[in-house]
């Protein structure tokens, strides 16, 4: 069998394509929330702050103004960018939050799909039991 043809059975089973699919949803919804991360909580914060867009909050390592924006701050130097930090920071808690709900509720679909466990019967025993039996049985009498 050739390699071509044995990648194309390791990509066409249904976990592959599964896991794609996962990926490719994950990583919209990656997007989304980093707009709202970025669009919706981090404004108001950022006005709590001081008023300045939070993910522009650094600290410069090279004498840089403080009231410059952090792009224009990183063209004259290094700084530190805790603001850009603190707000993919807050992505992934939000991310990791939203996938723990997802894995838990469908943790919870599961074992409710799955009927309890009632207790099977017991085989009916082989020709050679039952006829083992009999002859134990007649030996007695």
């Amino acid at each position: 069998m050739g390699m071509m043809q044995e990648f194309k059975e390791f990509a066409m089973k249904g976990n592959v394509i599964d896991l794609a699919v996962g990926v490719i949803i994950g990583a919209a919804f990656g997007k989304i929330v980093d707009s709202l991360v970025t669009d919706v909580i981090m404004p108001p914060i950022g006005m709590l702050l001081g008023g300045l867009d939070f993910a522009n909050y650094y600290i410069p390592l090279n004498g840089q103004a403080h009231n410059l924006a952090l792009a224009e701050a990183k063209k004259l130097g290094a700084v530190i960018a805790y603001g850009n930090f603190f707000t993919i920071l807050l992505n992934f808690i939000i991310l990791a939050f939203v996938i723990f709900q997802m894995v838990r509720l469908v943790a919870k679909l599961r074992r409710a799909e799955a009927p309890a466990a009632a207790p099977a019967e017991p085989a009916p025993p082989s020709e050679d039991i039952v006829l083992l039996r009999e002859i134990r049985d007649s030996l007695r009498k």
